[in-house]
């Protein structure tokens, strides 16, 4: 069976992006859209919740 990757080429040298770097930037960005989208439906179901 042969193990070749994919493409015969590079990430890095086909796109010149360091897809290392964006790993690291993106994590240090802060939430993501799923995120924040869970943390605001968490926040509303808690105020429902403690409604009278």
């Amino acid at each position: 069976m042969n193990k070749e990757k994919p493409y015969p080429f590079s990430t890095k040298q086909y796109s010149q992006t360091d897809v290392e770097e964006v790993k690291r930037l993106n994590a240090q960005s802060g939430l993501s859209y799923n995120e924040v989208f869970a943390l605001l439906g968490k926040r509303y179901l808690d105020r429902e919740q403690s409604k009278p």
